[in-house]
């Protein structure tokens, strides 16, 4: 962490790894971004004026929005690598990656790429419903299998309230 101007200042990186469903780049209201190069590799779209958070996402690699990607596993597999070693981050003091859920490709070669840098872990993140609890089970399994450990579990929309059914 740095000290800017009285206080905590976090580099942070946002890695988007879902490759069929980059969603982040219009969560953050990034799209329509474009990535270029420099000497270190693709240089990340920064989200705020401070840049301290930057993102990498295939969101920014397409024509438009809504083309697929429709890739099998080498190279989704070669794209992800290249995101995690050929972006030019700077120093982070956290890169987070979203990933889709579920335990595939993208996956194992997220674990793959990062394991030279030592990750901290995993957070997994889940809804209340059953269908999200069972994907995040799987993933617990996954981190086992990986050796990666899991550093938490964050529940989203575990207050909501439907309002035309009240179901939570």
């Amino acid at each position: 962490m740095k000290l800017a101007q009285g206080r905590i200042f976090t580099k942070v990186g946002l890695l988007d790894v879902d490759l069929c469903g980059p969603s982040i780049p219009r969560m953050l209201n990034a799209q329509g971004q474009d990535v270029h190069q420099c000497d270190s590799g693709w240089v990340p779209v920064y989200v705020d004026q401070e840049k301290s958070v930057s993102l990498m996402s295939i969101g920014f690699l397409l024509e438009r929005p809504d083309d697929a990607v429709v890739w099998r596993g080498p190279n989704k597999n070669a794209l992800i690598k290249q995101f995690v070693c050929d972006v030019a981050w700077g120093d982070l003091d956290f890169l987070i990656i979203d990933t889709p859920p579920g335990t595939s490709d993208e996956h194992i070669s997220t674990v793959d790429a990062l394991r030279p840098f030592n990750p901290m872990g995993a957070i997994l993140v889940t809804t209340p419903q059953a269908v999200s609890i069972g994907d995040v089970r799987r993933e617990l399994t996954f981190c086992r299998k990986m050796a990666l450990p899991v550093v938490g579990i964050v529940e989203n929309m575990s207050g909501f309230v439907c309002p035309h059914c009240t179901v939570s």
